[in-house]
């Protein structure tokens, strides 16, 4: 067979072609090196996205953006005029600040108010002239009004006048473990300080005229703590450790009580409830009303088994209840929301009760129901905008049209009373929606990941395209020979239940060969994960099309237990079993239709829960999945964050902890298993990883394990780690020998972030 070699090297102004090989031997150099070119920014110079992120321009009819690219570009729109131009003159604005800072500066890379040479500027667009902005002290956090600022010191709290520098100390009682205005802080912020007495931003909140602050105290003595262990600090020989607090489920955790300070008076008023709790790391999170007189937070249970949206007065401290729900299993907080409304005289509530997540209209005065604003077998994603005037919202919805893939996005618009509904974005795609303040017009970003994205200026009242504002252009890609990866629809274990996954194939395929199946996987109840938009699910930092060249089949399965559908759907992982069923069956359903994809070698992996699904797939179903890659994995729930376990596997804590873990099922692990933990971990200490490397040593069972320094939570932009996931693949899915150290150099990795 006459091999082409690829043109690796060959440079088109500032453009890295790729070269489909012709079928050949998978695993090769040449193939590593073609893979290498679709994970790395390569693939970005070939495709000029589309997704854009609209600034509406406060009290116009005018937004901006910035242009997609590897170059700073800005844009102004006018929608009342339909025009568009330069939001400014950019080589005007680096000319004035090349003065200023009496340094060079590319038009490319100015905007108006930025940072640029270790300072903050404000450049005036009709002088153009660049002056350096005062910054507020550092970890102070400045009021509205820009008069006041407040900041922690020896675990107290104090207010800084700015204007006279006077500085009052509003609280005295503070101490180790049970301080003001600090979060619970991450232990990848203690190893980047290298220490454990880290500062940290003060944590008030102020009111919109700055005459209050609401803060809180938090009270950890008596929570649980890990130590990490930072093996090969920068600045010593001997290791560091930094212990942090780290709430197991089940375990006492931290409290924080709320507190309300009067900036002029120095009065403290302590929130009339009782002291919240912490399952994680920061602290709890407050809003104010306009009329800076209340306040309003989000309350939820241990295990999230109840939510309260509560109002608070301001000078008082008393607090009210304003809408509550409870829930057998959880109500999940990605999918629970609640949005005031008129200053809180309505509350818009999203939620699964029906079985379906929907919104829901309260009365904010006396917590009653008035009515539920949509209804029916689909799913609410997200409020996008609350039209207070006309009484309407827009909302991201998926699942309405039974032609289409359910978890696809288009954009709605429905009046409070639940009249009225109209579909905005009719394109088969997934939408996402900005809507103006004026609520006339919205910018629509849509793809698939099978279809090239635009965005477009779209009317409100009929959602018609106003103007098409940018394109995705996928023409250089497609001469490489890519090609899309393919949306697949199948049927869940139980026979009925439509599932959705996704496949990538070499850009080399050759029909007539086997390829081996690797399975990218993430089974988290928090989320679905099988991407569904063009650049979600062909950049190059998420790698699966840089695995495929490898010579695999990659897929990815959203099974029951994830979000996007309805509660049951939802509810099926609670406690986290037997998710895996549906995953199995979907790549059988795959494998039927396109006999070249192998069921004798299929791979796994992924991170964090990801990796724990990996880890677990491997002793649930051995007749599949024969190699497996986990990285930094929580492989065992009871040594895992309080707040994720105790909502999906459930509280108070039961025994199916004990049965789902990794540890529990290592002596029936069979074929080939990686493990990849970084020592300073800051998500999932690497504790659970040597957790499940004892058991495994105890059952007598063989596997690999990397542990890596100074590595934080995942694989990152660590690219020997890519390299070395793709080598045990080739090694024990292809049966092939790697190319020696290849290297997937940093020069070639600044990786894509995949617009659509």
């Amino acid at each position: 067979m006459r091999v082409v070699t690829p043109l690796a090297k060959v440079l088109v102004p500032g453009l890295i072609l790729f070269c489909a090989a012709p079928a050949r031997a998978q695993g090769t150099r040449a193939d590593y090196e073609r893979a290498a070119r679709f994970l790395t920014g390569d693939l970005g110079k070939l495709v000029q996205g589309a997704d854009i992120r609209p600034t509406w321009i406060e009290d116009s009819d005018q937004f901006w953006y910035q242009k997609p690219g590897l170059d700073t570009e800005f844009v102004l729109i006018n929608t009342t005029k339909n025009t568009r131009g330069p939001a400014f003159d950019q080589a005007k604005l680096a000319e004035e600040l090349s003065k200023a800072t009496r340094r060079q500066i590319r038009a490319k890379r100015a905007a108006i108010r930025f940072a640029a040479e270790g300072q903050r500027w404000t450049c005036i667009l009709s002088t153009y002239a660049c002056l350096r902005e005062k910054l507020p002290p550092e970890r102070e956090e400045v009021s509205p009004d820009g008069n006041w600022s407040a900041f922690v010191e020896q675990y107290n709290l104090y207010l800084r006048n700015l204007w006279t520098g006077t500085v009052a100390q509003l609280t005295t009682d503070g101490e180790k473990s049970w301080d003001y205005a600090t979060p619970l802080p991450s232990s990848d912020l203690l190893v980047r300080e290298g220490t454990e007495r880290v500062e940290q931003h003060a944590a008030v909140f102020w009111s919109p005229d700055s005459s209050k602050l609401v803060t809180y105290r938090i009270d950890s003595r008596n929570a649980g703590r890990f130590t990490t262990l930072q093996f090969v600090p920068p600045d010593q020989l001997r290791p560091k450790a930094f212990t942090y607090v780290y709430p197991l489920p089940g375990e006492i955790v931290p409290t924080a009580q709320p507190i309300i300070f009067d900036v002029q008076a120095l009065h403290r008023t302590d929130i009339q409830t009782a002291p919240l709790e912490i399952y994680f790391q920061g602290g709890p999170s407050f809003s104010w009303y306009k009329d800076s007189k209340r306040i309003h937070y989000m309350f939820r249970s241990r295990g999230d088994k109840r939510f309260e949206y509560r109002e608070v007065d301001a000078d008082t401290g008393k607090q009210r209840v304003v809408v509550e729900e409870e829930a057998k299993t959880y109500i999940d907080p990605g999918e629970n929301r609640a949005i005031p409304v008129n200053e809180g005289a309505e509350i818009l509530v999203t939620s699964e009760r029906d079985g379906w997540n929907h919104i829901y209209l309260y009365n904010g005065k006396t917590g009653s129901l008035v009515n539920q604003v949509t209804k029916g077998p689909w799913v609410v994603r997200s409020i996008a905008h609350v039209d207070e005037k006309n009484r309407q919202v827009y909302f991201l919805a998926g699942g309405r049209d039974k032609d289409e893939d359910p978890y696809l996005t288009h954009l709605y618009r429905v009046n409070f009373d639940g009249s009225g509904l109209q579909l905005l974005t009719p394109e088969n795609a997934n939408h996402t929606a900005v809507v103006s303040p004026d609520s006339k017009f919205f910018v629509d970003n849509y793809s698939r990941a099978d279809l090239p994205g635009q965005s477009e200026l779209r009317k409100t009242s009929d959602g018609s395209v106003v103007q098409v504002l940018e394109k995705t252009d996928t023409g250089a890609l497609l001469k490489t020979g890519w090609k899309s990866p393919e949306p697949f629809k199948g049927v869940a274990a139980d026979g009925k239940t439509e599932i959705y996954g996704l496949i990538w194939r070499p850009s080399n395929l050759d029909p007539s060969k086997k390829y081996p199946i690797i399975e990218q996987v993430y089974t988290g109840p928090q989320g679905f994960f099988v991407p569904k938009t063009f650049g979600a699910a062909n950049a190059g930092r998420r790698g699966f099309q840089s695995v495929a060249e490898l010579g695999f089949i990659v897929v990815m399965v959203d099974g029951r237990g994830t979000t996007g559908r309805s509660r049951a759907f939802h509810e099926y992982s609670y406690h986290l079993g037997g998710v895996f069923d549906d995953h199995v069956a979907l790549i059988k359903q795959m494998a039927q239709r396109y006999p070249y994809m192998d069921l004798e070698r299929v791979g796994i992996y992924g991170t964090s829960a990801g990796e724990y699904a990996a880890a677990h797939a491997m002793p649930v179903h051995p007749e599949l999945y024969k190699t497996c890659v986990s990285i930094s994995g929580d492989h065992d729930a009871r040594l895992d964050k309080a707040w994720w376990n105790e909502l999906y596997q459930g509280y108070p804590v039961g025994k199916d902890y004990a049965e789902q873990s990794n540890v529990t099922l290592a002596d029936k692990l069979k074929g080939h298993l990686l493990l990849v933990h970084g020592d300073v971990d800051n998500n999932v200490n690497p504790v659970e990883t040597m957790r499940f490397v004892d058991a495994l040593v105890k059952a007598n069972r063989n596997f690999d394990m990397l542990l890596v320094p100074n590595m934080y939570h995942g694989e990152g932009r660590n690219l020997y780690l890519v390299r070395r996931r793709w080598d045990y693949f080739v090694e024990h899915l292809l049966g092939i020998t790697p190319p020696e150290n290849f290297e997937i150099t940093q020069a070639a990795s600044n990786e894509s972030e995949g617009q659509d």
